[in-house]
């Protein structure tokens, strides 16, 4: 995840994934199933996939773990806490996933990425919630510079009040992105997936997405 104040709120933060039934745990699953029909749609060759702020990185590696594309997949999972990170590392080797990279450090930064983008597959989960909303806009923006023709974006956010999702939907649409999943509005949480129908930007190496704010939220 991004530059914060609190490690150990963020790594405590998972811990409601042991609930089934939590608001993230349920996230979790839908994101999960955005990756898998990513994958199972994906042309044949190599994929290409960028996580920012990757957390202990179960969206996608729970996914590649047993899917069929797993050895198609170069991935990069950019975490700040080294526990949250080394929990992203051991679960990658464990599952032989060789192509997988974990990174500790800041995931805000855009050259953290600048050997694998632009990528077929960009995950920003757990981020949109707990930035401002001007440094939500600048994000979706790099998302255009992250991200290659034809591939996915898949995001997260709080529908809490003031629900910023239609205005997320809105900001994709504006940088060349088109609607092809969204989560029902009483759903708890927004889950969001847009294809990139644009020409990738030239990467702004010296860029930086957003900075974290305040206490962690189920973003």
């Amino acid at each position: 995840m991004a530059e914060r104040t609190t490690q150990q709120n963020w790594y405590d933060w998972h811990d409601d994934y042991a609930d089934p039934d939590s608001v993230l745990s349920r996230r979790l699953a839908t994101v999960q199933a955005r990756i898998g029909e990513f994958l199972n749609a994906a042309a044949p060759g190599p994929i290409r996939a960028v996580s920012v702020c990757a957390g202990q990185g179960r969206d996608l590696l729970d996914v590649l773990a047993g899917h069929p594309r797993r050895v198609d997949v170069t991935a990069r999972l950019v975490e700040l806490d080294p526990r949250n990170a080394r929990i992203a590392g051991d679960a990658a080797r464990a599952a032989g996933l060789d192509g997988v990279e974990v990174v500790v450090g800041d995931a805000a930064p855009v050259e953290g990425y600048a050997d694998l983008v632009p990528a077929d597959l960009v995950l920003v989960c757990g981020v949109f919630g707990n930035i401002t909303d001007d440094d939500v806009r600048r994000t979706v923006g790099y998302c255009a510079q992250l991200c290659a023709t034809g591939g996915t974006v898949v995001w997260t956010r709080h529908r809490g009040e003031p629900d910023l999702v239609p205005r997320i939907c809105e900001w994709f649409a504006a940088e060349g992105f088109e609607l092809t999943w969204l989560s029902a509005p009483d759903a708890g949480f927004g889950v969001g997936t847009h294809r990139f129908t644009g020409t990738p930007r030239p990467l702004d190496r010296g860029g930086r997405m957003f900075t974290f704010v305040g206490a962690p939220l189920p973003g």
